[in-house]
């Protein structure tokens, strides 16, 4: 699988202040997606995908839109946390579901509204300062 100019991540707002206390670039968020498009992610089903971030520090919970977009939604330091449980599992299965009918209007008010940042589209990285 190779990025397209359909394939765009983003960052909840939320998984932007983590990430910028963990020093988590979004170049780098924007190589993981690369790297999860060539597979190097574990699936966990149901659009719910963990990635390793910063040099294995931190783990990441990405949403997939039926492969157009990909949002990640949750970070977590390795140090504190070995994994998600169960039942934030079958959160985040539903919250993808609910992403899944997300039409282009309804993300760009979540842009608007700051509730998403866009930060990979085109394979160009949107730098946020």
């Amino acid at each position: 699988m190779a990025f397209n100019p359909l394939n765009r991540a983003f960052k909840t707002g939320r998984f932007a202040k983590d990430a910028k206390k963990a020093k988590i670039k979004d170049v780098e968020l924007c190589v993981a997606i690369q790297q999860i498009l060539l597979g190097q992610v574990d699936d966990l089903g149901g659009g719910v995908f963990k990635k390793r971030l910063n040099n294995n520090l931190h783990r990441s919970i990405l949403l997939a839109k039926g492969g157009k977009y990909w949002i990640y939604e949750y970070l977590f330091a390795k140090k504190d946390r070995e994994n998600i449980e169960n039942d934030e599992l079958l959160a985040f299965r539903l919250l993808a579901s609910s992403y899944a009918s997300l039409t282009d209007h309804q993300v760009g008010q979540l842009l608007i509204n700051k509730d998403f940042v866009e930060i990979c589209h085109d394979d160009k990285t949107e730098i946020q300062k």
